[in-house]
């Protein structure tokens, strides 16, 4: 999970489908993509970090986290 950027999307109040658009793929997709179930490729990670979130380090941003299980 990308709790980083998720929460800086939520942050600057950037639609997700905004994002999305940007890089080319389907909102269920950066969905997919921001939960971890899917890796971003390094080109779609920087358009984002350009486009949105300059400001930020790009390795803190997409910081992966790994999603604990509740047994």
């Amino acid at each position: 999970m990308y709790a980083n950027l998720e929460a800086e999307i939520v942050r600057k109040r950037i639609k997700r489908g905004t994002i999305a658009e940007a890089i080319g793929k389907t909102y269920n997709t950066l969905n997919l993509k921001i939960s971890g179930k899917y890796p971003f490729t390094y080109d779609e990670a920087l358009k984002i970090h350009e486009q949105f979130f300059s400001e930020y380090d790009f390795k803190q941003l997409f910081k992966k986290e790994e999603i604990q299980k509740v047994s």
